[in-house]
């Protein structure tokens, strides 16, 4: 019997409509786990070698763990792995929310997308149960109107739907693919892979029960989550989200202000969590059973920018690209900039990145006013950055050549414009400072899709998880954030393995990182082996992670790429000025 996982691989050829399950066996599932593993053997199974992004043989995986729908805190995470359009090579996206378990209680493990249809449609899994259904009246259509005529349809309101937005359809390079209208799997243009395929979106309802190998000791690690939460440190977490990083951040020399020129940003105060809860948060969302409840809902019913709270609350990563990077402090024109790329399917944080790059090329004379539609793009121009949101999402005028991404875009139009980028293999950097924090700038540097934030524990964390690490093997003394040693390195590396893992067995790094204070490995190690009945211990696991990590990069050195991509842009080298950080390369 299988425990957790269904034992079910649904495939479907866009081609001529077609489908068939795979029941791969136990070995299959404890090798892989699932997630963005899971994705990489089915890419480079059948993706072939030197295909656009855009091809119909690009194959696209959904794909969730062996653990996912125990409703536990952490656990309802999906990946989506396709060759990506923005770098070329390895795409993966992760996302939380509802959608995930409900994949798995719709009884499938993942869904593999082949080919490419004729016409518009969605895919609909019920219960087991699979059909192809027209979507050209979707096409056009906003993500949360996409949403509301899907669950009209079906008759049932209580649907999950995953979809590519007007972005995706349009084939902006970074376009995301958003469930729950607000939850991104942003990074890496995997709904423009869905648009390119004219597969609109993915509709769920299920109620498969999951087989468990010991429910009595998955519900006392469920009840121990609980306890371990509300006696812990993480309370400003769920309050404040990831947008209470802003400050400490800025505090820190570490919040990238004006395309990275800068760690301080003098309107840090306007942007930051505490005063986003204050002014317009009216609901903290979560994910399938999770207790922390960090999503931002937020809404604005007067002023200039009406924010609808459908589509959720900007996060860290969003108040920083469309705030600190433009030179932006409007907290409610953040808000909406937010609410455009949820509503339309964009990455915020390549969206956000690439219009401050624009706005250094034309504050740097690189760019004129009339090749940008007559918009007078100067960092803090909080309109003009709204504008430019609008014309990627459409493709229209400059927004079709800022829709290729800046790395992209100023191959283009060169004139020096390739000095001001800031990317690693053609992916926009998050906004986490590698001029602050060494061993984070290696994982911008070596990570297979690109600069990420989530690809490691980052050097800050190393202190507070020091016992956690020790479950792990690694029990080197701290050190500090900008030094870069032997033992740094290792310490990027063993936690490097396990966020790997945790990314293709679908838990949320928050809630289970190597460092983060409630479940960690030795409760992760628990989880998979009360609800598998495998037996396995931290090292079988961290191999998965390795493994993975393996895959990923084979894809990029199949498709041409090297250790010469394994770099960080000319701007890292450059000091930074003022705050803390000043002088900092």
């Amino acid at each position: 019997m299988a425990f957790g996982y269904t034992g079910k691989i649904l495939h479907v050829n866009l081609n001529d409509l077609s489908w068939e399950v795979e029941t791969p066996d136990e070995s299959f599932y404890r090798k892989y786990l699932g997630g963005s593993a899971v994705g990489a053997y089915y890419l480079l199974k059948n993706t072939p070698k030197g295909v656009s992004a855009f091809s119909p043989e690009n194959t696209i995986v959904f794909s969730v763990g062996v653990v996912t729908g125990v409703p536990i805190s952490g656990n309802s995470r999906i990946t989506v792995t396709a060759k990506s359009p923005l770098t070329g090579g390895i795409g993966d996206a992760q996302a939380g929310g509802f959608f995930p378990a409900e994949l798995k209680y719709s009884g499938f493990d993942a869904v593999v997308v082949h080919g490419k249809a004729k016409k518009p449609v969605y895919l609909w899994l019920h219960d087991g149960e699979v059909e192809l259904r027209s979507a050209e009246n979707l096409w056009g259509k906003n993500t949360a109107e996409v949403e509301d005529l899907i669950r009209d349809e079906l008759g049932d309101q209580r649907i999950r739907v995953m979809q590519a937005g007007i972005a995706g359809e349009k084939l902006v390079r970074y376009a995301a693919v958003i469930s729950n209208a607000n939850r991104a799997a942003g990074r890496t243009g995997m709904g423009a892979v869905m648009g390119s395929k004219n597969f609109k979106a993915i509709a769920l309802r299920g109620k498969h029960k999951l087989n468990l190998y010991d429910p009595d000791r998955v519900k006392e690690l469920i009840r121990w989550g609980v306890d371990k939460y509300a006696n812990s440190s993480s309370q400003g977490f769920g309050l404040y989200g990831t947008a209470g990083a802003v400050k400490w951040q800025n505090k820190s020399g570490g919040l990238p202000t004006r395309n990275w020129e800068s760690g301080v940003f003098e309107g840090f105060e306007n942007l930051d969590g505490v005063r986003m809860a204050e002014l317009y948060l009216i609901d903290r969302d979560t994910c399938h059973a999770c207790t922390i409840r960090c999503k931002r809902v937020v809404e604005i019913t007067e002023g200039p920018y009406k924010v609808d709270p459908r589509y959720g609350g900007p996060e860290y990563e969003t108040l920083a690209t469309f705030g600190s990077y433009c030179g932006v402090d409007d907290l409610e024109a953040v808000c909406l900039a937010n609410e455009l790329c949820n509503k339309y399917g964009m990455d915020t944080i390549s969206c956000g990145a690439t219009i401050a790059w624009a706005m250094d090329c034309y504050e740097k004379g690189l760019l004129t006013q009339e090749e940008l539609d007559g918009i007078d793009l100067k960092f803090g121009n909080a309109e003009g950055m709204l504008q430019m949101i609008e014309k990627i999402a459409h493709r229209e005028g400059i927004g079709d050549l800022l829709a290729e991404g800046s790395y992209r875009a100023a191959e283009e139009m060169n004139r020096g414009t390739m000095d001001l980028v800031v990317t690693a293999k053609k992916q926009e950097l998050p906004a986490h400072m590698p001029r602050v924090k060494s061993s984070l700038g290696l994982m911008y540097a070596v990570n297979p899709f690109g600069a990420d934030h989530q690809s490691a524990d980052q050097d800050t964390s190393w202190a507070g998880g020091v016992e956690r690490l020790k479950y792990l093997g690694f029990e080197e003394e701290p050190q500090g954030a900008r030094v870069l040693s032997k033992e740094k390195v290792k310490f990027a590396l063993t936690t490097q393995y396990w966020y790997s893992l945790q990314d293709s067995i679908c838990v949320c790094n928050f809630v289970f990182g190597s460092t983060w204070p409630i479940y960690g490995p030795e409760e992760l190690v628990k989880l998979v082996n009360v609800v598998t009945g495998w037996g396995v211990d931290a090292e079988e696991l961290s191999k998965v992670g390795q493994r993975r990590l393996n895959m990923l990069r084979l894809f990029n050195i199949r498709e041409g790429f090297g250790s010469e991509d394994d770099k960080l842009p000319k701007k890292m080298y450059k000091k930074l000025v003022g705050g803390k950080s000043d002088g900092f390369t």
